[in-house]
């Protein structure tokens, strides 16, 4: 009789339209993947009915698969919001138990810690003081140090100049308040052990000396905080007849000593190089100073890279690497086994996880600020639900024809 058919397929069509009403409902949830019913038919096992002989059972909902395709990428206002642009899965932990997902709204708890809205800590790889990421063999959760960055001491100072080879010697003794005891003066900031800046003023005196291939040379002075360092110029420069530093003559880079007070370590050392200052019969100007030291610095503000490298950046201007996101890919995604709140756990289906950096291997490239919208298409899935809805009725229409038939069987006398 048809009445089994009938209510298999009942079943199967009622399963179906579960599984498009979740999508449906599903349709706003970040990092969702839509579900499709896969059917399969009934035959009685009975060896001597063959081919054409078996009129079959009906039909079940032999698998319920997910389709882990790309979702559309929306801007966010939100630094630590991130999409997976590829194949991949954020690795969290939910106190201990690791779990997989495409959602990536993160922010920050108060413990520095990097989690969803349920909790669960984002995993990756630490970075070292320096900001050297450190992989392991098994990530970690990411927690965000606020402490602030270390001060570092200049140790190189960069001076290029242009200097007017036009100038006149001069040769009153230096002082750095008499402007009329040198040609051109220039300063920056250095920094000392404590991150205290203090001035660094650079001073050049044409002192009239000439080599016999007509170079000019310039004795070159220094203050730290207005005060002159050393009894005399910290060095020399010697200019060829082209314009350029005669590097046979010129000593580079000169050694600086100046001391300082505060508790700082004294003396701070460090050295200036000139190279590629050049003498033209043009006014003396300076082309570019460089330091390499800055003082201390609070976290002000971070973002992720690409390659998942979270990178924090300081109110003293600096950037340091604080961390790497970790992500994972599997065999087989459609056989990871959904565990609600858009996450999934590894199974026997899925395989083990490939662990690694974003943007190696197979895995995607991360887009900070950014977030992975549901992939569901919602006209094709109401497209889907009319059929899904015509075919329930269909199977209705077969189990009230059998009632029909039924009907006619009893009435016979």
């Amino acid at each position: 009789m048809a009445f089994e058919q009938g209510l298999s397929g009942l079943s199967a069509s009622s399963q179906d339209l579960d599984v498009i009403g979740n999508n449906v409902a599903n349709v706003n949830t970040i990092g969702f993947k839509q579900s499709d019913a896969h059917f399969a038919d009934i035959f009685a096992n009975a060896g001597e009915l063959v081919g054409g002989d078996q009129a079959g059972l009906g039909t079940r909902v032999s698998a319920i698969t997910q389709s882990f395709s790309q979702g559309s990428l929306t801007a966010t206002s939100n630094p630590l919001d991130l999409a997976i642009n590829g194949s991949g899965f954020f690795r969290l932990s939910a106190n201990g138990a690791v779990e997989y997902s495409r959602n990536g709204q993160f922010q920050l708890d108060k413990k520095g810690y990097i989690v969803n809205d349920s909790g669960d800590r984002l995993t990756g790889y630490p970075a070292a003081a320096d900001g050297t990421i450190l992989p392991t063999a098994t990530p970690s959760d990411l927690q965000v140090s606020q402490a602030n960055v270390a001060p570092n001491p200049t140790s190189k100072v960069g001076v290029n100049v242009g200097l007017n080879s036009s100038a006149a010697a001069i040769t009153s003794t230096f002082d750095p308040t008499d402007s009329t005891t040198y040609n051109f003066a220039t300063s920056t900031s250095v920094y000392d052990s404590l991150g205290n800046a203090h001035t660094l003023g650079v001073y050049f005196v044409p002192n009239g000396a000439t080599g016999a291939n007509g170079e000019n040379q310039w004795s070159v002075y220094a203050t730290n905080d207005s005060t002159a360092i050393g009894n005399g110029p910290v060095g020399t420069v010697t200019f060829n007849s082209d314009g350029a530093i005669d590097t046979a003559n010129t000593t580079l880079p000169f050694n600086i000593s100046a001391t300082i007070g505060g508790g700082a370590t004294t003396p701070l050392t460090f050295t200036m190089d000139l190279t590629g200052s050049t003498q033209y019969g043009t006014a003396s100007a300076i082309n570019q100073l460089t330091q390499d030291g800055y003082t201390s610095g609070r976290l002000s503000s971070y973002s992720v890279s690409d390659d998942g490298t979270l990178i924090g950046r300081y109110s003293n201007g600096q950037t340091k690497p604080l961390a790497q996101v970790a992500l994972a890919n599997f065999t087989s995604p459609e056989g990871l086994s959904a565990l609600g709140n858009n996450t999934w756990a590894e199974s026997s289906k899925s395989g083990p996880p490939l662990i690694g950096s974003p943007g190696s291997g197979s895995l995607g490239a991360l887009q900070s600020g950014t977030v992975e919208e549901s992939n569901v298409d919602l006209t094709a899935q109401l497209v889907d639900m009319i059929t899904a809805q015509r075919n329930y009725q269909a199977n209705a229409q077969t189990i009230k024809t059998e009632d029909a038939l039924m009907q006619t069987l009893v009435s016979l006398r």
